[in-house]
């Protein structure tokens, strides 16, 4: 008996199109859910996450491949079945009906003794924060409330595991974020598996233990979530998550775990690198903007050994409180963003436009990615 809650193995699904073809929606995906994890499907629209979470529940079966929860094939096991609930975007819940009654309503419908519905109606809203407002009906509360209720109400079952599909899209930015908190809290105190669609990656990276990166189907990368930040392993998934600047090069030496990267016009990087590469392959090299510090030509900078150091020209600065930005343009022609943080209220421009500035980085802060 493994201690995943969920597995995926070689699981794929293929829906018709109108022209006779197929539009293959998940390919061959394989992936591990701890028990107690809370994990993400993190991708754009059309990338699968939403699909595969649908063939977790039972609302669609896999054209290929099999899904075991807690070790055992769920197979074409029906969804009532399964020892899952999904809470969905749209919190569908009965307007004319109490809260206590919206979330007993599952309850009912298995003919629970009134008695036990009332007791566990109880426990299901006081984790979910709402104890005391059985009696209210949904319109006299806030979308955050509603969206508890509609949590509460999945969790009443009692589920081994609890699939979220964007279940915070149609809050506000501010009581989304105030959510998020809220849902990460309440899984760690249930302890059960959630298991979360979202396109957000900031909400994706804010929630969860572990997060799986999708595209066109595929699951391109899994890993915590600083370990997708930190060392994505295409230009996809560094693109997707945060901000990144991506500069083009060829390998021109190899090192233990490091390559020396030539962009052009004596313009050379010492970079880490997970890949196999060799000399001469084109790769491209991707910097978060925070990873880079400037200053101008001739002011004093502290440079660590085995730091790289070039310079560049300001191209444009715009200032958006926490940080500044400055657009810089390199010598080999390529531009590059610096994201300076402003820590304090009389914190200056390090540079002006059409300054010459001086950029340094780590070669922890740059990876070499292959296509």
């Amino acid at each position: 008996m493994t201690n995943w809650a969920i597995e995926l193995r070689n699981v794929s699904k293929r829906f018709p199109n109108p022209s006779g073809g197929e539009v293959i929606a998940v390919n061959h995906v394989s992936l591990q859910i701890n028990d107690g994890e809370f994990f993400s499907l993190l991708g754009p629209s059309g990338c699968g996450k939403t699909t595969s979470l649908r063939m977790i529940a039972g609302f669609e079966m896999p054209s290929a491949g099999e899904i075991l929860i807690h070790g055992k094939s769920v197979g074409h096991i029906p969804p009532f079945k399964r020892p899952v609930n999904t809470v969905f975007q749209h919190y569908a819940l009965f307007p004319h009906m109490t809260v206590g009654q919206n979330v007993g309503f599952g309850l009912e419908m298995k003919g629970i003794a009134k008695a036990e519905i009332k007791q566990r109606v109880g426990e299901a809203l006081e984790m979910v924060r709402l104890a005391g407002m059985e009696s209210r009906k949904p319109k006299q509360l806030s979308g955050g409330q509603q969206q508890r209720v509609s949590v509460a109400r999945a969790l009443i079952n009692r589920p081994e595991v609890l699939l979220l599909d964007e279940p915070l899209g149609a809050l506000d930015l501010k009581l989304r974020k105030e959510m998020q908190l809220e849902l990460k809290t309440l899984q760690r105190e249930v302890g059960i598996t959630f298991i979360y669609v979202t396109h957000d990656q900031e909400e994706a990276l804010t929630m969860s233990d572990r997060i799986a990166v999708m595209n066109l189907g595929n699951v391109l990368q899994i890993g915590t979530p600083s370990e997708i930040y930190e060392h994505p392993e295409d230009k996809f998934v560094a693109d997707f998550i945060g901000e990144s600047n991506f500069l083009e090069a060829v390998v021109s030496e190899l090192g233990q775990g490091t390559v020396e990267v030539d962009l052009g016009n004596g313009l050379k990087f010492q970079i880490m690198s997970k890949h196999s590469l060799t000399r001469g392959q084109k790769v491209t090299v991707a910097i978060r903007p925070e990873k880079l510090s400037i200053r101008p030509v001739g002011a004093a900078m502290a440079v660590e050994s085995g730091s790289n150091q070039f310079s560049g020209r300001v191209d444009e600065i715009v200032y958006i409180g926490t940080d500044t930005h400055y657009d810089l343009h390199l010598p080999d022609g390529q531009r590059i963003r610096v994201r300076e943080q402003n820590h304090s209220p009389s914190s200056r421009l390090l540079a002006n436009v059409g300054d010459e500035v001086l950029v340094n980085f780590s070669q922890e802060a740059a990876q070499a990615l292959v296509d």
